[in-house]
């Protein structure tokens, strides 16, 4: 059985479902290189416009592999597989939205604040319990927190390992919306859906923006977002998008 199993719930929209339920789908180093290569593949395929990244009703990932983990030495090539797996996700043009029930903990956290948007069912469970194990997040999960939380936040939680309920989550920013659990994955297709019909160039401008923005300072930031908007105006779907609002009529995209 695939440990990824990819669908299309929608037009313009692919699914990737971990699938290792007997572990509640721990991140080893096998899925992790068929998570990159079916993100690769879904970034260079332009009928598909949107990500969601789902587990189980159980868990969306709990954390790394420790069984794997415990075989690493300090100088171990997996480290840079590692590396070079999570790049995938990072480097992807498209928006990814995380629809998360049950636990995210450990990798699965860093996996969800790999997304763009966060969907929380009200059952689901963050952490970072790294320290309780002698280790730490080393997938970004002490930055990106830190980002999204603020210091005081981070160390709550990074310091303690304590798991976080999704409404503690939502309150210190860092998933996008909480629903109740059975809503997660048809609230993350609504929003998926959405985002699809949109135009992608400007879609994937404003993902950019957003990711290269959050670590420069304001000035250069605003730099950016003027340039994608300038950049634009040479697109035919601006000339469509404005086009068909003046004319009362659905646009239709075509992504160049």
């Amino acid at each position: 059985m695939a440990e990824i199993l990819r669908d299309t719930p929608a037009e313009g929209v692919a699914l990737l479902r971990i699938n290792r339920p007997e572990v509640l789908n721990a991140l080893n180093m096998s899925v992790r290189a068929a998570m990159a290569e079916e993100v690769r593949a879904i970034d260079a395929d332009p009928g598909v416009q949107v990500i969601i990244i789902a587990g189980d009703d159980k868990a969306f990932a709990a954390g790394a592999d420790l069984a794997e983990l415990r075989r690493r030495s300090v100088h171990d090539t997996q480290f840079e597989a590692s590396r070079v797996s999570w790049l995938a996700l990072e480097a992807c043009r498209k928006p990814i939205i995380a629809a998360v029930n049950g636990f995210a903990l450990g990798g699965g956290c860093e996996l969800a604040f790999h997304c763009d948007i966060i969907i929380a069912g009200e059952g689901a469970k963050f952490g970072l319990p790294e320290v309780k194990v002698g280790i730490m997040p080393g997938a970004g999960g002490t930055q990106r927190f830190l980002r999204a939380a603020g210091h005081f936040k981070a160390a709550r939680y990074l310091l303690t390992g304590d798991f976080i309920p999704a409404a503690v989550a939502s309150e210190i920013g860092i998933v996008s919306e909480v629903v109740p659990d059975a809503e997660v994955m048809p609230h993350a297709l609504r929003i998926a859906s959405k985002i699809a019909a949109l135009p992608p160039l400007a879609v994937q401008s404003i993902k950019e923006v957003l990711r290269l923005g959050a670590d420069v300072s304001l000035d250069t930031a605003l730099t950016l977002e003027r340039k994608a908007f300038q950049l634009l105006f040479a697109t035919e779907d601006r000339d469509e998008g404005i086009s068909a609002f003046l004319e009362k009529r659905k646009p239709t995209f075509k992504g160049r």
